[in-house]
């Protein structure tokens, strides 16, 4: 990966653009193309039809009927990750259209070849993750209006209609508020680098608030997302077949390898800006945690993940806060970990609310039917029952990475 290439003697700060970062977007990918070029015309057919398609069984003939397409018209990294989020949202249809009782063992060839080849040239698996869902996945409605939720839609959908725009946009706009805080991180390895205490003290007040502005973010879940619909419906298209029993042996990429190969599902452990926060203040977690982490780490764009590891590689923040002896800097730099563990705790609270409640009423036969636009409504995943669909055992994990992200604070 040639941006890891000689990042030993890269000299600092960092330029964002060198990670494929925006000033602007941060991790999202900045004006995504909508449409692909004319040969790819039978797979964008196929996308923007993927809900109906889904809800009336009928996609996985559609797939068997799609022409088998050569992957070397595609140019430049827009058009390469247009291509992989569509292939990506047509095989989580593909594989989970009868529910988890009906997967399937073989992703046949004209699917599977295309995207094992699109998944190459990005450095990303062959599976939907957070960096097709969300970060590829936007459009402005008037191309010069706000980037609000009201001007925003998805590109391509899946089953779980306004539910499913709603979860996909304000887990954007958690991505968009992270923007400052990213840019902070970037001061503040340089104000490290040049004893600026003053220039950290800004950068750290700067991080702090960027994160207060994730919560805030992250709050309108509530307005947007339907839990009953969230549970019964949407999950199941964000599950892998890696730690997961409905698909214990894999899935077989046609044309591709003869043995089956694991993937994990989409899962928010995928999003580069927590990393890179925690990588930036020093948190360290529990072997158990760090291990799902780092694995969660190789379903990124390669670039983000050099990011990551440039920051890590960079002068401890910690250090050389605890060194300073500067009050004012150790004060700046626990309200960045207390607004970072605040932020893990309200995603506790998400979580309680959007599986745990919601699990509990469909056991019950309580669940609404949500607009019954899926093959599981009604009958949830039991599969996910207790785990993220990245494979987490989600409670936890959770709680875990809550509780040491609190043990990062500087004690008076």
């Amino acid at each position: 990966m040639e941006t890891g290439e000689g990042t030993e003697e890269t000299p600092l700060p960092l330029a964002l653009t060198k990670f494929q970062l925006s000033e602007e977007y941060g991790f999202l990918l900045p004006h995504p193309l909508t449409e692909l070029p004319e040969p790819y015309s039978p797979w964008m057919e196929i996308a923007h039809d993927l809900p109906q398609l889904i809800a009336s069984r009928r996609l996985r003939s559609q797939v068997h009927q799609m022409p088998q397409l050569s992957t070397r018209h595609l140019r430049g990294r827009e058009e390469l990750h247009l291509a992989h989020l569509v292939l990506s949202f047509i095989t989580m249809g593909y594989i989970w259209q009868e529910g988890e009782e009906g997967t399937v063992k073989v992703l046949p060839r004209n699917l599977a070849i295309p995207f094992w080849e699109v998944s190459q040239a990005l450095g990303l698996p062959p599976i939907l993750s957070h960096a097709d869902f969300v970060l590829a996945n936007w459009r402005r409605k008037d191309p010069n209006g706000p980037l609000e939720i009201e001007n925003l839609d998805t590109i391509i959908s899946l089953p779980g209609g306004e539910s499913l725009r709603g979860f996909i946009l304000v887990t954007l706009l958690v991505e968009k508020a992270a923007v400052p805080g990213i840019k902070a991180i970037v001061q503040g390895i340089h104000a490290i680098l040049q004893l600026d205490e003053e220039s950290l003290h800004q950068a750290l007040q700067e991080l702090a608030e960027a994160i207060g502005d994730m919560s805030k973010a992250l709050k309108r879940m509530h307005d947007y997302v339907d839990p009953a619909v969230f549970y019964a419906v949407i999950r199941i298209f964000l599950s892998g077949w890696k730690d997961n029993p409905a698909m214990p042996q894999g899935l077989v990429y046609e044309g591709v390898s003869a043995e089956p190969m694991a993937y994990s599902g989409g899962s928010a452990a995928q999003s580069t800006v927590l990393h890179a926060f925690d990588e930036f203040l020093g948190i360290r977690h529990s072997g158990q945690s760090t291990a799902f982490l780092h694995r969660m780490r190789d379903y990124m764009p390669p670039p983000h993940r050099a990011f990551v590891e440039e920051i890590r590689r960079a002068p401890s923040l910690k250090q050389h806060v605890l060194s300073s002896g500067d009050a004012q800097l150790c004060d700046a730099f626990n309200r960045c970990v207390s607004a970072l563990a605040d932020f893990r705790s309200y995603h506790i609270t998400i979580v309680t609310k959007y599986i745990t409640v919601a699990a509990a009423k469909a056991k019950a036969g309580r669940a609404e039917p949500g607009d019954r636009a899926g093959p599981s409504v009604g009958n949830p995943p039991s599969a996910l029952e207790t785990k993220g669909t990245g494979g987490s055992h989600i409670f936890s994990f959770l709680k875990s990475v809550r509780d040491t992200t609190r043990e990062g604070m500087i004690s008076a």
